[in-house]
């Protein structure tokens, strides 16, 4: 990033005050800066200053200052990457002493608040809210609102919702996670429940982000190869496996629609079947099958899953022919590179992401309606995305995730120098 001397202090004639600083400083960058690389830098230049203000306004001085008005230190910065559609910004965000410190710009959990309290106001002028959330209403001194003011609310939230939902996706996405989970809503006078189903996906630089958002009425196959439809029509492609529980007609679809592999959820596997063992017979059976998993190569982990059915067999038939028939939805995973296993035979990795959707729409109960869903979770899976985009690290990374890629230039081995 830029070494430029940040913040305001007090300066005597004939010293450079620090906004002449600041343009003498773009000024240089722009001279030295290609013009391919130009607005990339000038976003930096840009992030730099505006944490610079917030900073001083949070310390009570600029940089170096010295202010009788200083609440808290400095210390040091944390580096961190920023995606942008110019490109990968890196950014240096100071750090405090005392408290913390998170740029304004990049707006934390900011629109799944604003989405909650949407909807929270929307079921309350609307008449339907629950009486836990009329209660929330009038602690938050939110009971004048008008119906116009929840209204214009809604539409800036959902204009950018809509557009994070309906983004194109480009590249290669090699693996998928998809999860439902339900939530009540008011249809037509009626409670009912509903699936929101969630894609979320890893492409061929190693980097996850948030694919799809879909409220169904259930989870038949027709639903389910719709979700994937829509996805690829918006340029979903290069998908090889698919991971996620045993929904009803997910693997059908999975198969129909792209073409890939298709992994069931081990840990909901494993819980359904010890459910089979009984309370006494569950932790033996846990760590029986486990030893399959246990295995370094797809051949071996095979034998040892036959194995183990083979000898419950006797005593435990039932089990043993649940596993016979989940032998290959299972341990799908183990065909793919041994560094991504670990991440592969589970939906684990959006599990966090489901427990916050979870905690947020428990405060609402019952939804007013299904845009009130899509607004609440798509903002939270807007935040969730961002918060991905400027994690420092790849979620699988880049020299390994090019063993899966069909690219051929990402999937070129490096030459020897």
């Amino acid at each position: 990033m830029f070494g430029y001397g940040l913040g305001s202090y007090t300066h005597s004639r004939g010293e450079r005050t620090p906004m002449t600083n600041d343009m003498m400083a773009l000024k240089g960058l722009v001279e030295k800066t290609s013009d391919s690389d130009l607005l990339r830098d000038m976003i930096g230049f840009a992030a730099e200053r505006l944490m610079a203000m917030e900073v001083g306004a949070v310390t009570g001085a600029g940089y170096h200052e010295k202010s009788g008005d200083r609440v808290v230190q400095r210390n040091g910065y944390r580096d961190r990457d920023w995606e942008t559609r110019a490109g990968t910004v890196e950014l240096r965000i100071p750090k405090l002493r005392k408290g913390t410190y998170f740029p304004g710009f990049l707006e934390p959990r900011r629109m799944a608040e604003k989405a909650l309290t949407a909807v929270i106001q929307e079921a309350y002028v609307q008449g339907i809210s629950t009486r836990a959330v009329d209660d929330l209403v009038k602690a938050m001194g939110m009971s004048g609102i008008s119906k116009s003011q929840v209204s214009r609310l809604c539409e800036e939230i959902d204009e950018r919702v809509k557009a994070f939902l309906d983004r194109p996706i480009e590249g290669e996405w090699p693996y998928i996670w998809i999860d439902a989970t339900y939530l009540k809503v008011r249809r037509g006078g009626r409670i009912v429940s509903v699936a929101v189903i969630i894609a979320v996906g890893v492409n061929s630089d190693g980097r996850r982000e948030v694919l799809g958002l879909e409220v169904g009425t259930s989870e038949a196959e027709p639903i389910w190869a719709e979700f994937l439809r829509k996805l690829t029509r918006r340029g979903l492609r290069g998908v090889k496996l698919v991971i996620s529980d045993a929904h009803v007609g997910i693997k059908g679809a999975v198969s129909k629609v792209l073409n890939a592999t298709w992994q069931r959820c081990r840990v909901h596997f494993m819980r359904n079947v010890c459910a089979h063992a009984g309370k006494s017979g569950r932790r033996v059976v846990s760590a029986f099958i486990g030893t399959a998993f246990a295995q370094e190569t797809p051949e071996a982990a095979s034998a040892q899953w036959r194995n183990v059915a083979d000898q419950l067999r006797p005593k435990m038939p039932k089990l043993a022919t649940i596993m016979d028939e989940a032998e290959h939805d299972v341990l799908a995973y183990m065909t793919f590179p041994k560094e991504h296993r670990i991440k592969l035979h589970s939906t684990n990795p959006i599990e966090r992401l489901n427990g916050e959707i979870k905690r947020r729409c428990d405060v609402v109960g019952i939804f007013p309606n299904d845009d009130a869903i899509t607004r609440l979770v798509g903002a939270i899976l807007l935040e969730a995305n961002d918060e991905w985009a400027v994690q420092r690290g790849r979620y699988i990374t880049l020299e390994t995730i090019a063993q899966v890629s069909d690219d051929p230039l990402i999937s070129m081995p490096a030459v020897a120098s």
